[in-house]
């Protein structure tokens, strides 16, 4: 795995890094297997991925404590740990934000605790809070580089607008927003910024949520556990137009001697100098797939084919 700067003022990691989510959330639930996990994340660690990603929503509560298992002892100090925090299980699976400095002070807590560390090397806020002005809960993160507990921090899905509020209180490390062939706004105005500020860039999603890989045909190929059963890019209709940009891609991927799956992460790679994309699995083939994308080389008509694709059908959410 080749590395890169983590933005202008950050160290050197790994360019594919490892999102965790899918181990113990969202995807296939009824699958999980947490030694299995364990395994994948160390495999990785092996494979040269060093950004580690996860959240103290995602299980809710466990995903940590399956990052942390596999992180245990020499583990550690090869990983670039990074966590979140702002998203808080709500009723019947609905979640809510919570920006409020207090959470964010009892949450870094709670995380350290599950991860099994005394930091971490990036503190992301997953979601700006609407109710708290985005200077009060930044502050409160802020307060965890200064108190050790976090080395840098960062942004998930946020406007321009909120990262440079975020900035006049505290540097900004980075920004995670979804980033793949069929999710491109951020091209539009996030990432320009990001590359003009040296902060890196974290593309969450960058397989389309397992949908570019070209292993989703039919809406019944999906678990009945699954959450993309309520997304509208999965119902069968507008899957079935989805599926003309899988097409491609594995037309391409063809070409470059790659898989659908590569060709896009590499399309996704060539968008910047500071993006570090972040696919998510917990199957070893699969994670040595993705590793593997970093190699691939795209040919300038070959990203001009990848740019030219249409639009996914159907939105992000529900």
């Amino acid at each position: 795995m080749r590395n890169a700067p983590f933005g202008s003022n950050g160290p050197e990691v790994g360019v594919i890094g490892l999102g965790c989510m899918g181990m113990t959330f969202a995807y296939d639930v009824g699958n999980r297997d947490d030694e299995r996990s364990v395994g994948v994340i160390r495999q990785a660690l092996d494979l040269g991925v060093s950004l580690i990603d996860t959240a103290d929503m995602y299980g809710p509560f466990t995903n940590e404590e399956v990052v942390g298992a596999a992180l245990a002892g020499p583990h550690r100090e090869r990983a670039f740990l990074a966590t979140k925090v702002g998203i808080v299980p709500g009723g019947a699976g609905a979640t809510a934000r919570d920006g409020r400095p207090e959470h964010v002070r009892r949450s870094i807590d709670d995380s350290l605790r599950r991860l099994g560390t005394d930091h971490v090397d990036l503190y992301q806020l997953h979601r700006v809070d609407p109710d708290v002005p985005i200077e009060e809960t930044w502050g409160a993160l802020a307060e965890t580089v200064q108190a050790g507990k976090a080395l840098r921090i960062g942004l998930s899905e946020a406007t321009v607008e909120e990262i440079k509020r975020a900035q006049s209180v505290h540097p900004v490390a980075s920004v995670q927003s979804e980033l793949s062939l069929w999710t491109r706004d951020v091209l539009a105005d996030v990432l320009p910024y990001t590359e003009e500020q040296g902060i890196a860039f974290l593309p969450f999603s960058p397989l389309g949520r397992g949908f570019l890989t070209g292993s989703i045909s039919s809406f019944d190929d999906l678990p009945e556990d699954d959450f993309r059963r309520r997304l509208p890019r999965f119902q069968q209709d507008a899957l079935k137009t989805n599926l003309a940009l899988v097409a491609k891609v594995r037309e391409i991927a063809e070409r470059v001697g790659a898989t659908p799956a590569q060709v896009a992460l590499a399309w996704v790679l060539a968008q910047g100098r500071y993006v570090f994309p972040i696919p998510g699995t917990k199957t070893p083939r699969y994670l040595v797939e993705n590793v593997a994308a970093a190699e691939v080389r795209l040919s300038a008509a070959d990203l001009a084919e990848l740019d030219a694709l249409p639009a996914a059908e159907g939105g992000r959410y529900s």
